[in-house]
């Protein structure tokens, strides 16, 4: 009997995969920094995170760029953001730090866990009520991938400033209280994601990330130090321009 002809495979194309090997690339890198930590080699612990960081930052683009969102790739997003920013940033603390605080400091750590926990599964689900359509260029508290390069603040300007109280437990203990509610908080903080260059800037911009590039490759963690410093001090300007905007849109509303 001849065949009806051969059907076509279908499967996934590579193109449409790329978002979720972005993340789970990622992932490997938050879990490199764990082994790194445990051989107290901080420097590329750290450097790991910030690479989990920077697969994370590309996976979503990436794929509405391909169009490939799919319900579990933003599962997969979550789960590898649990680990490369909840759970080895305190990790890292602790066995640098925070273990000797003893208990407290392990406490601190885990709270540090559950609150990115906590926030993560409150932006997968929407709980409460959706924020309006005005504030688009806000998160709702500090974003997991923020919230890790700035409890790991101390650590990073600690490679380039010769001082031991950038180690001592109260210092990283009160960064991991002070992050961990700012996660889970109604705090509004900058997205940057919808940031739109004009024509005339475009130049100078592309300047000004080669200038940030060559800072980077030459005085890394100087830099990083900057520009953790920097996104710190922009929290009360985020709230403060948010709170402008919502008296001009809502100007009935009590703040």
């Amino acid at each position: 009997m001849a065949t009806q002809g051969r059907r076509r495979l279908k499967g996934l194309s590579i193109n449409k995969m790329i978002p979720n090997m972005l993340t789970v690339l990622a992932l490997c890198a938050g879990m490199t920094a764990i082994r790194f930590g445990l051989q107290e080699r901080w420097e590329l612990a750290v450097a790991a995170i910030i690479i989990a960081g920077i697969f994370d930052g590309l996976d979503g683009r990436i794929a509405r760029m391909l169009g490939s969102s799919s319900k579990f790739g933003a599962e997969l997003d979550s789960l590898s953001d649990v680990i490369c920013f909840g759970v080895a940033p305190p990790f890292l603390l602790y066995l640098w730090s925070m273990s000797e605080a003893g208990n407290r400091g392990w406490v601190l750590v885990i709270l540090f866990t559950v609150c990115c926990g906590l926030r993560l599964a409150r932006f997968n689900t929407k709980l409460g009520e959706p924020d309006p359509p005005w504030a688009y260029n806000f998160f709702t508290g500090m974003p997991a991938p923020a919230a890790a390069g700035v409890v790991l603040l101390p650590m990073i300007m600690s490679f380039w400033a010769e001082t031991d109280m950038l180690r001592h437990p109260a210092l990283n203990g009160a960064m991991l209280f002070i992050v961990s509610a700012l996660m889970v908080s109604r705090v509004p903080t900058y997205s940057f994601k919808s940031v739109r260059v004009p024509h005339k800037y475009v130049l100078p911009v592309l300047l000004f990330v080669g200038l940030l590039a060559a800072l980077v490759t030459s005085q890394p963690w100087v830099t990083l130090s900057i520009i953790g410093l920097i996104y710190v001090f922009s929290i009360p300007l985020s709230l403060r321009a948010y709170s402008r905007l919502k008296r001009q849109m809502v100007p009935n509303e009590p703040e």
